[in-house]
């Protein structure tokens, strides 16, 4: 492995232990971020430092994105010309959050120039970042997913879901899921303190039941504990809702609960100013519905 180089683009709260996962992998890391300090913290890791994103592409066989946008990976590929920077036959793994169409786009875009590339959004949260846990859902071709695969295997368990553009599918899909749990364990919570139980103790009774989840067992105690360093900033989450409904939107779908949460976090990020708050801190929405205080 020690011949593949990765060039890690974005190297913040999910990006930064996803890359250290690749250098403990045996990989040749170089990493670059907009805020340097975020990159320069990998070195004792082993990484190689680019002092520029076009530094940094220029010699590696895969390029790993972690932005924040699809307007972002647009720019940095495309506007300041990272990918006329790639050597021929490099590959692009977009591990940001965008909507399907950008990925799609992008995909036309590199494979116009030569290139190859997957749109790779990734679920599990910092934990899973840092334990190198992460569902990795990839979009693109066959063969050019068999070659990147060792290298999302760095980071965790990838899974080829489609065509371009349907790993963001796979992870509009995910985060309906995530956001609409997100609420109603909220509100499973706020029951069960109101009515006098110990939500501790039920989420340990609840465990290995129908109810059971990552979500119950550790945003449940998030909530709880009133605990919302992010994990999961709720305006990247807001984001990915946003970016689901929109592709909904293009087959005429209703998605009822979909849209019900994400009105709530369009309260919480905008009129509570919780966009940096974990995405738990939905709980804090539930509250002030209900004229309640945090305890």
């Amino acid at each position: 492995m020690s011949a593949i180089e990765v060039a890690f683009l974005g190297t913040g709260l999910m990006g930064g232990p996803m890359a250290r996962n690749l250098l403990k992998a045996g990989f040749k890391v170089t990493v670059w971020n907009r805020t340097i300090s975020k990159a320069e913290a990998l070195v004792g890791d082993g990484a190689q430092l680019a002092q520029t994103a076009h530094d940094a592409v220029a010699t590696a066989d895969f390029i790993v994105t972690m932005v924040s946008d699809g307007p972002t990976v647009a720019d940095m590929m495309f506007t300041q010309n990272l990918a006329g920077a790639m050597k021929s036959g490099a590959t692009l793994l977009d591990m940001s959050s965008i909507k399907a169409d950008e990925a799609r786009n992008h995909a036309a875009q590199m494979k116009e120039r030569g290139l190859f590339h997957l749109d790779a959004p990734v679920s599990g949260g910092t934990r899973g970042a840092t334990d190198g846990t992460l569902a990795i859902m990839v979009g693109g071709d066959e063969d050019v997913f068999a070659r990147a695969k060792p290298v999302f295997e760095g980071m965790g368990r990838p899974v080829r879901v489609g065509p371009d553009g349907s790993g963001q599918l796979s992870k509009h899909v995910n985060q309906l899921i995530v956001a609409v749990t997100i609420g109603v364990v909220g509100e499973a919570m706020l029951l069960a303190q109101k009515g006098g139980a110990d939500p501790a103790s039920i989420r340990q009774a609840l465990k290995g039941g129908f109810a059971d989840s990552v979500i119950l067992q550790q945003h449940g105690e998030r909530m709880t504990e009133n605990n919302f360093v992010p994990g999961g900033p709720s305006k990247f989450q807001l984001k990915d809702i946003d970016n689901a409904m929109e592709e909904a939107s293009h087959y005429d779908l209703k998605l009822p609960l979909s849209q019900q949460i994400q009105d709530r976090f369009i309260t919480l990020c905008n009129e509570m100013d919780g966009g940096d708050l974990d995405h738990s801190a939905i709980y804090l929405e539930l509250l002030k519905r209900n004229g309640l205080e945090t305890s």
